[in-house]
């Protein structure tokens, strides 16, 4: 059974030249807009390899060189996969880590709950399954007493100093560009020291703590002078969520605002990515600019697209002139005209967008996203959370019954922990008030009621998982909450199944891995419709990675029936909305939204009262979830009538999936 398929999805191939050059030529040439040295793998499980091997090779010349080895280790979850390979070189191939001094980089401060820290997560992936002597870890204690931190930070750059220095540091690249907790506006020169976090900064680590009024206001961090004194430095990055911070810390230029773009004046620094990560590096986003191109439909799409921004016009008035002024007369020379380009693209454009996203009954669908037959057809709708449905394709969803379609929803975990404890103070405060008048003598209910307000109240501390009682109605109140979307939208209650797929239901932020339960469960689902249509989440920059887990079960699932017969008339679209959108030249299904229609949707979407103003996950964003959906789906309406093509209040976008093979 494959578990991580949404790995495997790739919406453009990118040809292996444009970040795999066959020689130094090649490389000069691509790479001619960046200022420090790459290394670009298709998937990060290959580049961790790379950077461990790279460790371990650094490490045994050391302990021939007779020295300790002094490494920079950081939290987070990119390196988790660097300590997946150096655990299983130690296992399998007798790598010791004896010679090894570690010096975490960064931790919390105050946490209290050793569990919580960030060298406990290390130690969890991978000091406490090496030989490295306990005595050899050095990390500032994320509990010290507070007068005691500015003694303990020097302490701590002593250390490294008394040692040598670092031999070798391993970075994570944060959001904002950051390195370690070195935020935009950090002094070059910075020490070891106690930093207060901004919003930003507790988002990004929300993932490890319950919710985000419990993630702790500071942390310490090496400082920026601290990591240049590192003789060799790997940075490693992963996911399109990281493409913003690499094009600007590798293309742009030395800035405090980017803290991490001091590297590039590093004498040893080298930085290993994914392609999502690469994404908006020029050769890649924009390769007509560094070498002579493989065009693919998308790829003329998204330079036609870059085109009309640049020059500021629609589509159809771009000029012979104008592609040759900017990088694009191959195009020209291969289709003859900037005229023939022009109405190429324009008319694949336009037969994205579509009213009838289940197919259009008794109409020709040779130019349509979806198939006319059959009519009605069946659709799944996956949610991940409970209102994932709405906030991301609920104008669609709405379109679906309003069309005749039998509409099926999937909500594949409860969302409990996404809900607030004065949530369901107020829901058992309202139950222990009509238990009082309606059945006073229920002493059973009315105990239990109490028992669940004083825990809330009283008992429950920062660090405290909710117990059962909790977990079951604040699971409740999202069912309810989606229930009543589905209401508002018209899709009877006997269309809605909860799954409560197992990984989620941890009582805790942290989830457990997918597994084949969770598979099971999704498949023997589909398989009881048998689907015309499966909607799935395709949007993998969630806080909590929730959203992938949930569609690799579904994708696994796909995987194992995909030659069956009944799958053979199944198409499956990915949908985007919460967090990002669609990228234009890979919409292949755009279905507008009218204003009412939008009206309508936020309406849906507000039926989720616990994920208003009090939702702990909001991430980087703190829009809400309908403003931030309606400024995207605004946002690619806009992109479309800026091409020349109609105008519409907004659309939502989606992209056809494809087993992997």
């Amino acid at each position: 059974m494959r578990l991580d398929l949404s790995s495997y999805i790739t919406l453009d191939k990118v040809p292996q030249r444009y970040y795999k050059p066959e020689n130094d030529f090649e490389e000069y040439t691509l790479s001619r807009y960046e200022k420090m040295p790459i290394n670009i793998n298709e998937m990060s499980d290959v580049a961790s390899v790379e950077v461990a091997n790279d460790i371990v090779k650094h490490l045994k010349e050391s302990e021939v060189a007779g020295k300790k080895f002094i490494l920079g280790i950081t939290g987070g979850n990119s390196p988790l996969g660097v300590y997946k390979e150096l655990v299983r070189l130690h296992k399998e191939e007798g790598v010791s880590f004896k010679n090894v001094i570690a010096f975490n980089i960064y931790e919390f401060y105050p946490v209290y709950e050793p569990s919580l820290t960030s060298l406990n997560s290390i130690k969890e992936a991978f000091l406490n399954h090496v030989d490295i002597d306990p005595s050899n870890i050095y990390s500032i204690d994320a509990s010290t007493e507070k007068d005691l931190i500015a003694s303990k930070c020097e302490e701590y750059d002593y250390n490294i100093q008394k040692l040598g220095g670092l031999d070798y540091l391993l970075l994570g690249l944060g959001s904002k560009g950051n390195i370690g907790f070195n935020m935009p506006g950090s002094n070059l020169h910075s020490q070891t020291r106690l930093v207060i976090l901004d919003g930003d900064s507790r988002r990004d680590i929300a993932s490890g703590f319950e919710s985000l009024d419990k993630v702790p206001v500071s942390a310490v961090t090496m400082g920026l002078a601290g990591i240049m004194s590192a003789k060799k430095i790997s940075l490693i990055a992963w996911g399109g969520q990281k493409a913003d911070s690499i094009k600007k810390m590798i293309e742009g230029k030395v800035t405090e605002s980017v803290p991490a773009s001091i590297l590039q004046t590093h004498l040893d620094a080298e930085v290993y990515i994914d392609l999502e990560a690469a994404n908006n590096l020029t050769r890649i986003s924009k390769p007509w600019l560094v070498t002579n191109c493989d065009w693919t439909s998308k790829l003329i799409r998204r330079a036609i697209v870059w085109l009309c921004g640049k020059v500021n016009k629609p589509i159809l008035k771009l000029t012979n002139e104008d592609y040759n002024k900017n990088g694009l007369s191959e195009l020209v020379a291969l289709y003859g005209s900037a005229y023939n380009v022009n109405i190429k693209i324009f008319n694949e454009l336009q037969h994205t967008i579509t009213g009838w996203p289940g197919g259009k009954p008794n109409a020709d669908d040779t130019n349509r996203p979806e198939r006319a037959n059959p009519y009605p057809k069946r659709v799944i709708i996956f949610s991940p959370h409970p209102d994932d449905d709405v906030i991301s394709m609920g104008g669609t969803f709405q379109r679906l019954v309003n069309q005749g379609h039998e509409v099926h929803v999937a909500y594949q975990t409860s969302g409990n922990i996404a809900v607030g404890d004065e949530e369901v103070i107020r829901y058992i405060s309202v139950f222990k008030h009509l238990v009082g008048e309606m059945d006073s003598g229920n002493a059973k209910l009315k105990e239990k009621a109490d028992e669940i307000l004083n825990f809330l109240h009283n008992e429950k501390t920062n660090e405290d998982v909710d117990s059962a009682d909790v977990r079951f109605l604040k699971g409740r109140i999202r069912r309810e909450e989606a229930l009543s979307a589905d209401r508002y939208i018209g899709l009877p209650a006997e269309n809605v199944t909860f799954l409560d797929l197992p990984f989620y239901e941890t009582g805790k932020v942290k989830k457990d891995p997918i597994s084949e339960k969770d598979v099971e469960i999704v498949k023997a689902y589909i398989e009881s419709i048998k689907p015309h249509q499966i909607y799935v989440a395709g949007d993998l920059a969630d806080p909590h990675g929730t959203h992938k887990v949930c569609l690799d079960a579904i994708l696994a699932s796909i995987d194992i029936f995909k030659e069956d017969s009944w799958y053979q008339d199944c198409r499956v679209w990915m949908y985007r909305g919460a967090w990002a959108e669609w990228e234009i030249e890979n919409i292949e299904m755009a279905v507008p939204i009218s204003p009412e229609e939008l009206r309508s949707k936020r309406s849906s979407i507000l039926r989720h009262q616990s994920q208003m103003d009090s939702a702990p996950f909001l991430g980087d964003d703190e829009r809400l979830f309908w403003q931030r959906s309606e400024e995207r789906n605004r946002a690619t309406a806009d992109i479309y009538n800026n091409l020349g093509l109609a105008s519409y209040e907004a659309i939502e976008a989606f992209v056809e999936y494809k087993p992997v093979k």
